[in-house]
């Protein structure tokens, strides 16, 4: 059986591959041969996330996409987790989590109607885990900006500092013709960053 590694962090500045050895020790324990490691900096509430959709490309029926948590792979609104579900089933991947044990017995080989059942079973887990983690996504997002409001009122709040040296960088390879996933790749930094800097560079000197 062929594990597929996904590891996702949401900003640059996050460490992506923190889970790799967890990950890589679990399949290890299960005798579950790793094909490929996929890791990115993107955000868990979007839906377009090109490493994640590289995976599903690559994943033949009954490969296992293995996942430290359930939010590593999804924080999706409820239609997008509906549209990712669609295609995690059109190719018969087998979703497993660390932190979901009931997902283990997938990483194993059973007969059909075990594997059936613990099938189902785990979807449905899933189901309600990639809701929490969305409600607990809002739930942070709301705090954030609220944190924020607060601290703009009493003339507290200045926002992230940017890192100057590094987007000089992300501006010199875009106007030396470099892809974004290039940049991406020499940065580290998700493709919101280097959409802010190709706009910033796009716009009308005034």
């Amino acid at each position: 059986m062929l594990a597929r590694l996904y590891l996702r962090a949401s900003t640059a500045e996050q460490d992506a591959g923190r889970a790799r050895a967890d990950l890589e020790a679990f399949a290890e324990e299960r005798g579950l041969r790793i094909a490929s490691t996929y890791v990115e900096n993107e955000s868990g509430a979007k839906l377009a996330r090109p490493e994640l959709f590289r995976l599903l490309a690559d994943s033949r029926p009954g490969d296992v996409l293995l996942i430290e948590q359930v939010d590593r792979l999804s924080r999706l609104t409820a239609g997008d987790w509906q549209k990712l579900r669609a295609e995690l089933d059109a190719r018969q991947v087998r979703v497993v989590a660390l932190d979901l044990p009931t997902s283990w017995m997938l990483a194993t080989a059973s007969d059909d109607f075990t594997g059936r059942m613990f099938q189902t079973m785990n979807a449905m887990l899933l189901d309600v885990l990639a809701a929490v983690s969305r409600k607990d996504y809002e739930d942070r997002r709301r705090r954030q900006a609220q944190g924020q409001a607060k601290a703009k009122a009493e003339g507290r709040y200045k926002g992230r500092p940017e890192d100057d040296k590094r987007n000089a960088g992300i501006a010199a390879m875009l106007k030396a013709g470099s892809s974004w996933t290039q940049v991406q790749g020499a940065f580290g930094c998700s493709r919101a960053t280097v959409a802010k800097i190709a706009k910033r560079i796009a716009a009308p000197e005034e």
